[in-house]
């Protein structure tokens, strides 16, 4: 899944935070859920509006992007 299915930024939608393409939910959100203990599954089933596919892509990215600004 490329980035640009996973993610979106847009000034007009939720104050410019980073969010799930084609929704308006934060990725922080996902992130806040896990970092509480929640499963990816209650946050799916919290967030319907994001998939599945989105949410795993997301992660994996994640680590891609710390990399990148520890290098």
């Amino acid at each position: 899944m490329k980035k640009s299915d996973v993610v979106s930024r847009n000034p007009k939608v939720v104050s410019g935070a980073l969010v799930f393409k084609g929704t308006r939910v934060p990725v922080e959100v996902l992130v806040q859920h896990l970092a509480a203990g929640d499963t990816l599954e209650t946050f799916l089933d919290d967030f319907p509006g994001v998939s599945r596919e989105q949410a795993v892509a997301y992660l994996e990215m994640t680590p891609e992007a710390v990399d990148a600004l520890t290098a």
